[in-house]
């Protein structure tokens, strides 16, 4: 597939296998940066995973959701998210869990309703208790986790083994590295958080299966071309696809970032940040990690030879 608008020359040949050392000099600083943080400050668990209480309201007229929130954060009650959701007179406001015990999110409760006034229908009330934010964010951790092989195995499936091992390695890095990005703003990690991940996950897998499907092709094509040889000019030529795919996406994100309000904030920052990473990874390290495993169909790496990539065809 051409495309009209080019962001690189046609024929570009850049010697990406030349740069690996580079990047996973910068892949292990931000990996490095990610363990560090995830300690010190460490993760700031929303109302989901810490427990809280849960007010699922109806209003007879559309509700300003900002200037709702502006009022229940008077309240002095900690973390409020509010959520509009199957119309604008709907919302669901979380609430960050009281210190002490039920009789303190009892009191938070009647405070957050009486501010409200009457002119709400309450139709859900709920305390979330720790043990249950804990269980869910087990579930959650698992899910990614599980997310994460079923991605290794069908990248695995699809081509061989060792394209399912670097998938996985660089998928995982994109996603891990977002979550310090989370820890490192001090951002709300909830649910909304887990479905940035799991989207992540997905974009970043679709980047590299396109550079994996053209290293597969030229493979088949190139039957005396060494690895380095073929990598390299799988990414030169699936290079102005990523960027152009990378830079679309950017383009409706960042207005969700800048203008898409506090309940979508870190979902859009997690987002933004994740093609950033999950670009870098799929042009310079899932391709690169390659070269260190069992040679494709025995084909040598070329790692030697200083020059292969001016000798392909």
């Amino acid at each position: 597939m051409k495309f009209p608008i080019r962001l690189f020359p046609e024929n570009t040949k850049i010697d990406f296998i030349a740069l690996r050392h580079f990047a996973f000099i910068v892949t292990g600083l931000m990996v490095v940066a990610t363990i560090i943080v995830l300690f010190v400050p460490g993760l700031n668990y929303g109302t989901d995973f810490k427990g809280g209480i849960l007010i699922e309201a109806r209003s007879e007229q559309a509700i300003d959701t900002s200037a709702l929130r502006k009022t229940l954060d008077g309240l002095e009650l900690g973390s409020v998210e509010l959520q509009e959701f199957g119309s604008n007179k709907d919302v669901l406001i979380r609430v960050g869990r009281q210190e002490g015990d039920e009789d303190a999110q009892n009191k938070a409760i009647a405070k957050v309703r009486e501010t409200m006034g009457e002119s709400y229908e309450y139709r859900r009330v709920e305390v979330v208790g720790p043990r249950v934010g804990e269980e869910l964010r087990h579930a959650a951790m698992l899910a990614l986790g599980l997310a994460m092989l079923m991605i290794g195995a069908y990248v695995a499936f699809r081509f061989e083994w060792q394209f399912g091992v670097a998938a996985v390695v660089a998928t995982f890095h994109d996603v891990f590295v977002t979550v310090g990005l989370y820890a490192a703003l001090g951002l709300e990690f909830d649910l909304t958080a887990v479905a940035a991940l799991l989207t992540l996950a997905g974009y970043s897998l679709n980047d590299t299966v396109v550079v994996f499907d053209r290293i597969r092709e030229n493979l088949r094509k190139n039957k005396n071309a060494t690895l380095r040889s073929i990598i390299n000019d799988a990414t030169n030529q699936t290079l102005s696809r990523t960027m152009m795919t990378s830079l679309t996406t950017l383009l409706a994100i960042i207005p969700l970032t800048l203008f898409g309000g506090p309940a979508l904030h870190g979902f859009s920052v997690a987002i933004t940040w994740g093609i950033i990473v999950g670009t870098f990874s799929s042009i310079y390290v899932a391709s690169a990690l390659l070269l260190y495993m069992k040679p494709l169909r025995g084909i040598p790496s070329g790692l030697e030879d200083k020059t292969a990539i001016e000798k392909t065809a």
